[in-house]
């Protein structure tokens, strides 16, 4: 029996519809039923339709009973409708098996549902980013992101792995090893700009994992100040720095760079920041499972995550 995906927009408006329609193709392809929201392509000023048009679109999205409901983009849309999101009717859809699945502004809903009701949600692709690309300019579909959602819709994948960059912490001798933390996290941008509100999810021993996009480092490390003066990561087991892309350097910077705030971070805590991990505002990413409990494991400069069968 074929997995079916619902794919609805809860955030920006979708402007490059040859992605979504390479997108809703690529799916089908690997064998999806696939069903669109009737306001996928919707659009109001910079939004997938007004406030209401995309509450209700997530209440059908929540009603759905497909295995998967996929956001179409990011954007910016959600933040501004945390106060009136269904949260008991999307904890019951994950109850009963959908596994809601995004990236980007979409940080914004997995935080406040975690927040409010200890649901799991899925950071991962969105449909235009990341099934949309095959034929523009020459890109083609990700392998290693594909692999990771199928084994997420057929219930195979139980972690994940990958080596850290030159940046990144070396254990030479044992293993580091960190049990029972709650996995949680995303993009950086939307979870500094929650902080200190109801949506803003406490989470205490935690493994945080963070990415960012056309972001340059000394805004990277402002944002990354206020979580250490708020005390955010004096909650946690381990900080994992994902993707930071698209940003430029100039001749000011002087070598300021990404590297200087890893650096910079590391200096102030106790605790293991790690780096390279594939996801973010990229092509190759796996899928993390927000809000559930792993264990992470460090052997030199390679890093392995297990949640288990989720």
């Amino acid at each position: 029996m074929s997995k079916s995906i619902y794919i609805y927009s809860p955030s920006g408006a979708v402007r490059d519809r040859g992605a979504f329609r390479r997108g809703v193709r690529r799916l089908v392809k690997l064998g999806y039923e696939v069903e669109i929201d009737v306001d996928a392509l919707t659009a109001h000023q910079r939004f997938a339709g007004d406030d209401e048009t995309r509450l209700r679109a997530i209440s059908r999205a929540a009603a759905s009973g497909a295995d998967a409901a996929l956001i179409s983009r990011g954007g910016y849309g959600l933040t501004r409708i945390l106060d009136r999101l269904p949260y008991s009717g999307l904890a019951s859809a994950i109850g009963n098996g959908t596994h809601f699945i995004g990236i980007s502004d979409f940080t914004a809903l997995q935080s406040a549902l975690y927040a409010m009701e200890g649901c799991t949600t899925w950071a991962g692709p969105a449909l235009c980013e990341g099934f949309g690309v095959s034929g523009a300019a020459g890109e083609e579909n990700d392998d290693i992101m594909e692999d990771c959602f199928n084994d997420l819709l057929q219930e195979q994948g139980e972690g994940t792995g990958w080596r850290q960059d030159r940046y990144g912490l070396a254990i030479t001798e044992e293993p580091l090893v960190i049990e029972d933390a709650v996995l949680w996290g995303g993009n950086l941008c939307v979870l500094t700009s929650i902080l200190g509100t109801p949506f803003f999810p406490s989470i205490q021993g935690g493994v945080l994992f963070i990415e960012d996009v056309a972001e340059h480092p000394y805004r990277i490390e402002r944002m990354l100040t206020q979580l250490l003066w708020a005390g955010v990561f004096d909650k946690q087991k381990a900080i994992v720095f994902g993707q930071f892309t698209e940003y430029k350097l100039s001749g000011h910077d002087k070598g300021f760079g990404l590297p200087k705030v890893i650096d910079w971070l590391r200096a102030r805590l106790t605790i293991p920041v790690l780096t390279n991990l594939p996801y973010g505002h990229v092509q190759t990413k796996v899928l993390l499972p927000f809000g559930a409990k792993v264990d992470l494991h460090l052997s030199g400069k390679d890093v392995m995550l297990y949640w288990g069968d989720l």
